[in-house]
């Protein structure tokens, strides 16, 4: 691809599309667009088309989506499918409309089947219910397999849809209301280990970065005490401190690095079109030619705790609660579309959590 082309991030902040950027400007490219959410609101159908028209960009990566853990998916039920809905419908629609000539398109594994066959296939789409609590998600995200599927189809668009696996790394969400599994667990027990030490002033440095509702630096010590206490932080009666983490601890979940989705991305934009994928059903149906992205490895829960604990050095008790819920047992992706295709990947997930932890310290340090 032209290093010059004009490359659209939409999402350019988030966890993967700040990624996606850093990786295009090692590999030379240096001709984005970028708009922040304030700057571009990408639910407005007027917005993006006047955008568009005026940008004109040569590919796009539709990176930007509302995302959330388990807790978020299925409190913002609505929110979830309405804004994934429009951002997707709308920058999908735009870019067909001024000639895009590549267009990426994120969506999630969560699109798969709950009691779908593990490792799950490119074609156990819509083969059988979704979990229930992100359900809307999983239906927006769907939805934009079939409208790149679609467009392409109609249009002779090169539109490719791709489902990353569970993804962690910088500029994660962090935030222990809305929150991804992974970086809540590294949160709350790198706050498990201060308040085992005492250690207030990397508390105070931690909240003055992320309060939580509304619970800050400058907050009093109760205060602070009581809000870590609401998301299962907390001292037991013999002094101990214990972090609660939600379920069992036994569904096994597939992490990729941030870093190298967004090097499968680039792969894919470079060297992946349309005409690669469109596999033909009875000679007349095509569909599932999206691509799963992940490292096809699980891990459980409690492993990935155990792990955290270890890395951050936390003596306490980590206790899973089992009356919250577990969502999904196993998300396993099959990735031998990609693989055949020509990418793999190379960190595992614990060369990856000591990454993340690094990064969470530093960040908090700045």
């Amino acid at each position: 691809m032209d290093k010059n082309a004009k490359i659209y991030i939409a999402g350019h902040r988030g966890l993967v599309g700040s990624a996606i950027l850093k990786n295009l400007q090692s590999k030379g490219y240096r001709n984005f667009v970028v708009r922040t959410h304030a700057e571009l609101d990408l639910t407005s159908q007027e917005a993006v088309a006047a955008f568009f028209k005026e940008e004109k960009p040569d590919c796009v990566i539709l990176a930007a989506a509302k995302v959330g853990g388990i807790v978020a998916n299925n409190k913002y039920r609505a929110q979830f499918i309405y804004e994934n809905l429009m951002i997707q419908n709308n920058v999908i629609h735009q870019a067909y409309k001024n000639g895009v000539k590549k267009l990426v398109f994120l969506g999630s594994t969560c699109i798969y089947p709950k009691e779908a066959p593990q490792p799950m296939r490119e074609d156990s789409l819509l083969t059988s219910p979704l979990e229930y609590t992100n359900e809307p998600y999983a239906i927006a995200k769907i939805a934009g397999i079939k409208m790149c599927e679609s467009y392409n189809i109609q249009y002779g668009t090169n539109f490719i849809a791709v489902m990353p696996t569970n993804l962690y790394g910088p500029n994660d969400n962090f935030n222990l209301e809305t929150s991804h599994v992974l970086p809540a667990m590294v949160r709350k027990i790198h706050l498990g280990k201060c308040l085992e030490n005492n250690d207030w002033e990397t508390i105070a440095k931690d909240l003055k970065k992320r309060p939580i509702e509304g619970v800050s630096d400058k907050s009093t010590k109760e205060e602070i005490v009581e809000v870590l206490s609401k998301y299962g932080i907390r001292h037991k009666p013999d002094g101990t401190v214990q972090v609660e983490l939600w379920g069992t601890g036994n569904p096994m979940r597939e992490f990729l690095w941030s870093e190298e989705m967004a090097d499968a991305t680039i792969f894919i934009m470079e060297h992946v079109n349309f005409s690669d994928l469109a596999g033909v059903i009875n000679n007349k149906e095509i569909r599932n030619t999206h691509i799963n992205i992940g490292t096809g490895k699980e891990i459980s829960i409690k492993d990935v705790a155990g792990l955290i604990e270890r890395i951050i050095g936390f003596k306490g008790e980590i206790w899973f609660n089992p009356q919250k819920p577990d969502g999904t047992m196993r998300k396993l992706t099959d990735v031998s579309k990609l693989h055949s295709l020509g990418w793999k990947h190379k960190v595992e997930v614990e060369e990856g959590l000591e990454r993340i932890y690094r990064w969470y310290i530093q960040y908090n340090n700045n």
